[in-house]
């Protein structure tokens, strides 16, 4: 089938399968949300653990609440994929494409393409709302292209080691010290930083920090950062396959 042909005819689908579930609903706007908060309460908190610490924190701010925020939009919007893709599985809905038209390989490349680029649009829509636009739109971009390929990292690891939504929500908890990783980068003297690399949340903050530094070699991060991605998907991919025809 045409990839037009998938938009017209999934996309309504999910739309309607998302407004009716009250946890997609919440989820879908999170990343927003937590931007707006980003810009309004971290300053203050900052603030006032300064004073109660006797340490300069807002001088971390921009750094921590930059990486956090990177992350947390494509987990939340390989999340809600993958919460779908999670019904989708019990239902057998996945099993029965292998009898129409729509091949299930083009349904997985949809499936998986729709948080990658709803995760890049709403990084660059939720950096200037949370105030951290300061190092310019390229390196946004970037650093925002280098984590969209997280969204179907997570929607595709839920899909393929969870039995339920439960599961689902447990396991993300669970891999959610990955969130930390990028933030621990800044505390790491910059040789050691690469064995943090480990985890693929290291990339897309460490390119975008290096962009806004102007290091000239920020563009290593950015090829590390897909290729090592591309990796990772190809392999859940593979065992997505084997779990689906199970």
């Amino acid at each position: 089938m045409h990839t037009l042909q998938i938009l017209r005819g999934l996309g309504p689908l999910d739309a309607k399968t998302v407004g009716r579930d009250s946890l997609l609903r919440a989820v879908i706007g999170l990343p927003l949300m937590i931007a707006l908060l980003t810009r309004l309460v971290a300053p203050i908190l900052a603030q006032q653990i300064g004073a109660v610490i006797g340490f300069d924190v807002s001088a971390y701010q921009a750094p921590i609440m930059s990486g956090a925020l990177l992350l947390i939009t494509p987990t939340i919007c390989g999340l809600v994929v993958g919460l779908l893709l999670l019904d989708q599985r019990d239902d057998r809905t996945l099993a029965a494409l292998q009898v129409t038209p729509l091949q299930p390989r083009a349904y997985l490349a949809y499936r998986l393409a729709a948080p990658l680029l709803l995760s890049l649009v709403m990084t660059v829509v939720a950096f200037p709302l949370a105030g951290l636009a300061g190092t310019g739109i390229a390196a946004v971009l970037l650093a925002a292209l280098t984590a969209a390929p997280l969204a179907p990292l997570v929607a595709l690891g839920l899909a393929t080691f969870a039995e339920n939504k439960v599961q689902g929500l447990a396991l993300l908890k669970g891999c959610s010290v990955l969130m930390i990783v990028p933030i621990a980068a800044i505390f790491v003297p910059a040789p050691w930083q690469l064995v943090l690399g480990i985890a693929p949340t290291f990339w897309p903050a460490r390119l975008y920090w290096a962009v806004g530094a102007h290091e000239p070699g920020w563009w290593i991060y950015l090829l590390a950062g897909l290729a090592y991605q591309a990796l990772l998907l190809v392999a859940l991919l593979r065992r997505f396959e084997r779990v689906m025809y199970r």
